[in-house]
């Protein structure tokens, strides 16, 4: 990591920990029940997180030989539209998965510029639990016939995800975080 993405992890990590650390009990989307939550969109909608990850994910493409960027629609859009937006990320076009097939116009599961068959995707993902969200994404990006070049997300809660996701990417995974940079004194920890 270069010394100018050393300072966008640092910036992203204190604007995570400011703005979208939630101490209290919670439910996540896996039904699990923890004592915290993460809501990096509360963090990643405001222009420094959103700059410092669209600044990571954008060499994150590269380093993998990626050219689109993006993944399950929400979790995956303000990453992928940052990425585009960041410096190095010129070349590199965004794309949404949809949770359902849209029933009206041309009816896509993948919102976005048209992506040739075998395009190279990096899967994208604000907050990671047990994976299941980013795991429909690549099983819908694969059947669309694009390629994984591999995948990350914002923060990894260290909760069995990363598992799953290698399983089903057959491509590396890489955090730009995990819950024990976020939040080392967790209570679960």
């Amino acid at each position: 990591m270069s010394a100018d993405h050393g300072k966008a992890r640092e910036s992203l990590l204190a604007e995570l920990r400011e703005h979208a650390l939630v101490i209290g009990e919670v439910t996540l989307s896996s039904g699990q029940t923890a004592q915290y939550y993460v809501d990096a969109k509360r963090a990643l909608l405001r222009p420094v997180a959103f700059r410092a990850a669209g600044e990571l994910i954008a060499a994150e493409a590269a380093e993998r030989g990626a050219s689109a960027v993006g993944g399950m629609t929400m979790g995956a859009d303000p990453l992928a539209c940052a990425a585009i937006a960041a410096e190095g990320g010129e070349g590199l076009v965004a794309f949404f998965v949809r949770k359902e097939r849209k029933e009206h116009g041309l009816q896509r599961w993948i919102e976005g510029p048209e992506l040739d068959p075998g395009t190279r995707c990096l899967v994208v993902e604000d907050v990671v639990t047990t994976g299941g969200s980013t795991v429909r994404a690549l099983e819908r990006i694969r059947e669309e016939g694009l390629e994984v070049a591999g995948v990350t997300s914002v923060v990894d809660r260290l909760a069995g995800g990363a598992e799953a996701i290698e399983a089903a990417a057959r491509a590396p995974y890489r955090p730009l975080l995990t819950i024990d940079d976020l939040y080392p004194d967790r209570p679960d920890k």
